[in-house]
């Protein structure tokens, strides 16, 4: 069963994306930080990331180049609530599938993770 890891610093974010995503079926794993995520050995086993941007520490993006710098990169949604043309030029550059703005419909979720998971 494919595996989505949420990163994200936001609980009540981490938590509606989870209950959205076990009611699809999916396994879902939540970490509050970029950092915890990385250290979880986790990545290897993701088969989609669900990641915000914008965190204390380190970035979604750093993450994500980190976890591509490992050969450990699933396949990635970025969320953020200030995304800019630049941001979006980064995220989809270093390999996501897309960045999606804060607030989003659970529809545009669904879709992205049927993307990801290879089930349009």
């Amino acid at each position: 069963m494919p595996v989505v890891s949420i990163v994200d610093d936001d609980k009540a974010i981490r938590v509606a994306l989870s209950s959205l995503i076990r009611s699809l079926g999916w396994q879902v794993r939540m970490y509050e930080s970029a950092e915890e995520f990385l250290a979880s050995g986790q990545a290897a086993h993701t088969a989609c990331l669900i990641s915000d941007i914008r965190m204390p520490g380190m970035s979604g993006i750093e993450m994500h180049e980190r976890l591509r710098a490992q050969g450990h990169a699933p396949a990635t949604i970025f969320i953020s609530a200030y995304p800019t043309p630049a941001l979006q030029a980064k995220a989809v550059t270093n390999g996501a599938l897309v960045l999606l703005q804060k607030p989003y419909q659970s529809a545009v979720i669904i879709h992205w993770l049927s993307v990801a998971l290879g089930n349009p």
